[in-house]
């Protein structure tokens, strides 16, 4: 697959989800190296940077391309194949964690639960299908998650696996909250004081959430932590085309229409972060962002990824 032609995919939502984009950029970056025979270094910064600049909320997408991007050597071919090594580490990181986070995450879901979720969260649904698999009795109340719909996706795949399922609409949270036992969430960035950046309308579900006394929970792998954060970056919210949001007679309206497609979260609203090394609060980010994935600064501007991946 070409570059610009991967690009659209992830710019366009055809491949959606921190943990989809993530692998998806790897596996284009592995494709990519495969193909270059000469300018290896340039070839590839130029294929990253293309990459990189689809979704800039994404820090899966951020953090996947900075370890593949990390590769060593002195020819090509040693290059080459340290990169294709890197990206097969980070894949196998994104499907491990996946499945470390359901199992430690199920631990905190009672039988008997009522459990809402927003989006289409991997790490989330993870959660929710292995407190299920492990006999609890539980139901789920999953939002449409306006514009995009990603909802749909969730309440079929919930569906699939025989778990009793309830579509809502955004607006209906604040309605139901009172009958839900949990939310259970998943993250596009986790930022270094704790701050959940995710789909658009979670910050209103933790806010009422934490109303209702309702436990706020967030599934997040550690690729999803931020070390641009720790440096004082700040994290862009996306804003997408307001087609998504209105009809044609709409847009050719004298109005603005906003469309952003992600919101932050205070730390004060999220009672636990389920990540593969273990459930944490949200106080502890800095520490999952300096011995977990460690860094280096290589200029002014970019961070870089240090080499060491841990298992």
């Amino acid at each position: 697959m070409e570059i610009e032609e991967a690009a659209e995919k992830i710019r366009s939502m055809e491949v959606r989800g921190a943990a989809n984009i993530a692998k998806f950029a790897a596996s284009t970056l592995k494709e990519f190296a495969l193909k270059v025979d000469s300018d290896f270094d340039k070839k590839m910064r130029k294929a990253a940077s293309i990459l990189l600049n689809t979704r800039p909320t994404a820090v899966s997408l951020f953090n996947a391309v900075n370890y593949v991007m990390n590769y060593d050597g002195e020819t090509v071919e040693e290059k080459r194949n340290n990169l294709v090594k890197r990206a097969d580490e980070f894949i196998e990181w994104v499907d491990t964690a996946r499945n470390r986070i359901g199992e430690i995450g199920a631990k905190r879901i009672k039988d008997g639960s009522t459990i809402l979720t927003h989006c289409n969260s991997s790490a989330a649904l993870s959660v929710i299908k292995t407190a299920f698999k492990q006999g609890k009795k539980i139901e789920v109340f999953a939002t449409e998650s306006r514009p995009r719909m990603q909802g749909y996706l969730t309440v079929k795949e919930l569906s699939k696996e025989g778990i009793p399922t309830t579509l809502i609409v955004d607006s209906a949270v604040r309605y139901f909250i009172n009958e839900v036992d949990c939310v259970v969430v998943g993250a596009d960035t986790i930022t270094v004081n704790g701050a959940l950046i995710n789909k658009i309308g979670t910050s209103q579900i933790a806010l009422a959430a934490k109303e209702a006394r309702v436990p706020f929970m967030v599934a997040a792998e550690t690729y999803k932590f931020s070390p641009k954060t720790l440096f004082g970056e700040l994290v862009v919210i996306e804003e997408r085309d307001p087609s998504e949001v209105a009809p044609e007679d709409v847009l050719k309206l004298p109005i603005k229409i906003r469309n952003p497609a992600f919101d932050v979260t205070p730390r004060d609203y999220i009672d636990l972060i389920i990540t593969e090394i273990g459930a944490i609060p949200p106080e502890m980010a800095y520490l999952v962002i300096k011995e977990r994935l460690g860094y280096t600064i290589f200029d002014t501007e970019e961070l870089k990824l240090s080499a060491k991946h841990f298992d």
